[in-house]
């Protein structure tokens, strides 16, 4: 126990040395620049100077105080310029990712086309009535006028109003055609024979024939002669 006490004892008076010198030397460097910022001072009473120089050296402790607490402010507000200009452009990387997938999303689901409108200029066409599988259709086909063998028009559905759009050859009875759904690609075949009577028949199918459907037309009064 007396070796443990002996030993604190040392080392208290060992810091206590320590501190009497750090403050004689900050008095030894504090004292000199207040007498020679004020030479009077030196003809004061010992207990005013002191005073003087505690007041100093509490000055200059506000002065580094106000110093620190500035260089904190301007810290924290550049901190704070510099998370909302991050925020920012996190904020401006989003909305340009989503545009941007909004964009892809657009591209990869196909438009659906614009539904075809009966053509004026097939109005005067032959006109060919009746059943393209279950439905009933009306045909309209005319010769062309740059082919010698071509024909073309359209027909359209009685249920829907949809009108396709057809285009071929006639060889002699036999006609083979070529339909679209939006002008642009070939959707399905026409393969038929006209017959003495003017009536029309054979089957529409698929581009890989599939799905083969009887068609049976024959001319509608009014219109004009067979193509």
């Amino acid at each position: 126990m007396s070796v443990w006490f002996d030993r604190q004892f040392r080392e208290q008076s060992a810091a206590r040395k320590r501190a009497g010198r750090a403050i004689a030397t900050w008095l030894g460097v504090v004292v000199p620049i207040v007498l020679a910022s004020d030479p009077s001072w030196a003809q004061k009473p010992p207990t005013q100077a002191a005073g003087a120089v505690a007041q100093q050296a509490q000055g200059a402790a506000d002065w580094v105080a106000q110093r620190r607490a500035g260089a904190a402010a301007w810290v924290g507000q550049g901190a704070s310029d510099a998370a909302d200009a991050v925020s920012q452009q996190s904020a401006d990387a989003a909305g340009a990712m989503a545009q941007q997938s909004a964009d892809a999303a657009a591209e990869t689901v196909p438009r659906m086309p614009a539904p075809l409108a009966p053509n004026p200029e097939f109005a005067r066409f032959p006109r060919y009535g009746g059943m393209l599988g279950s439905r009933r259709i009306v045909l309209r086909l005319g010769k062309k006028t740059d082919e010698p063998s071509g024909v073309h028009g359209e027909y359209q559905f009685a249920d829907t109003g949809q009108v396709v759009l057809v285009a071929g050859d006639r060889e002699g009875d036999v006609l083979e055609i070529e339909e679209s759904t939006d002008g642009t690609s070939i959707t399905g075949n026409w393969v038929g024979r006209f017959a003495a009577d003017g009536s029309l028949a054979g089957e529409r199918m698929n581009l890989d024939d599939s799905d083969p459907q009887p068609f049976d037309l024959r001319p509608l009064a009014g219109s004009s002669s067979t193509p």
